[in-house]
């Protein structure tokens, strides 16, 4: 990469943590609603997985979306207005914190409903392959995921049909508040892909350029025709499972030892060590990426509402 490029994803994970802190803020003040899953932690899963990716390349993930969404180049202002339920939000503030989309940057949204993503990411990948597009399809997922019934009829028909995926399991430790271990008869999750005869790996989640590595190796497999592969991110949510959650599951000890192991200082720390970064750099990041938020919350809070025709909307296909 070029030195801005480094910069660039350093950039994109200090957006994506104050974004999340910024955001829970706004949620104990009640300006938003719902469920508020944060992805404070797991910055270094979607920035170095998705930095992977071509402009075709489709992505789609679950409910923890506001990371992902950054990296695929939606604008801050646009996804704290969607939480606000403001008109101007990435999804006319119809869909919240769980539903962040735009096809037009080719990411295909978060997905509430706990593996129901996954056949939709096989069907995108069914039709790129139809159409004869050189494009893979990014499904990212969490541990809980891989128990439900859709992690397994996908997974096995992109590998009867060949299809161009990357499954992603981002393995945060927990399903909600259940351990892997405590759920899971296999808790190495990587190994339910040997049982489809497909080609699996693991990745450092707390370190962005070992995510970078080995997915894009895995990427330019499957875009050559190698067909689907499984990719199992080691990583850790150093908040609860959502903004409601007592965490009465794990111990504060367990979780001050994971944030010693933060994603954005090694990402840091790396670029320092390799002189590609000074800290006077970095520091000018930071404060570009303060600034960015603070311009996004202005944004999502002088936005309007949605009128109230919009209610009738986007109910069945307009041609």
């Amino acid at each position: 990469m070029e030195k801005q490029e480094y910069l660039n994803l350093y950039h994109q994970m200090v957006v994506i943590r104050l974004l999340e802190e910024k955001v829970a803020e706004l949620y104990q003040q009640g300006k938003i609603g719902g469920f508020l899953h944060l992805y404070i932690g797991q910055e270094a899963v979607s920035t170095g997985l998705i930095s992977t990716r071509r402009p075709e390349d489709r992505v789609i993930t679950a409910y923890r979306d506001h990371g992902v969404a950054i990296n695929c180049g939606l604008p801050a202002g646009g996804i704290i207005a969607e939480m606000l339920g403001k008109a101007t939000g990435v999804s006319g503030g119809k869909g919240g914190s769980m539903h962040l989309a735009d096809v037009e940057k080719n990411f295909w949204g978060g997905h509430a409903i706990v593996g129901a993503h996954l056949p939709l990411a096989a069907g995108l990948a069914l039709g790129d392959q139809y159409q004869g597009n050189a494009a893979v399809t990014i499904c990212m997922f969490g541990d809980g995921a891989t128990n439900i019934g859709f992690f397994h009829e996908a997974l096995n028909l992109s590998k009867v049909w060949n299809l161009p995926v990357l499954w992603v399991c981002e393995n945060n430790q927990y399903g909600m508040g259940t351990a892997v271990e405590r759920a899971s008869a296999v808790s190495e999750i990587r190994r339910k892909a040997d049982g489809y005869g497909m080609k699996n790996a693991v990745a450092d989640g707390m370190n962005l350029m070992d995510v970078r590595e080995v997915a894009g190796k895995m990427m330019e497999e499957i875009r050559a025709g190698g067909g689907p592969q499984f990719l199992e991110i080691m990583t850790y949510r150093f908040r609860g499972h959502s903004m409601g959650d007592p965490e009465r599951y794990r111990k504060p000890d367990e979780i001050r030892k994971w944030e010693e192991n933060d994603p954005i200082g090694i990402y840091r720390k790396y670029l320092v060590d390799h002189q590609i970064a000074s800290e006077d750099e970095l520091n000018a990041q930071d404060q570009s990426a303060e600034k960015e938020i603070a311009e996004a919350v202005e944004f999502a809070e002088n936005s309007p509402e949605p009128a109230a025709e919009e209610l009738f909307k986007h109910i069945y296909v307009e041609e």
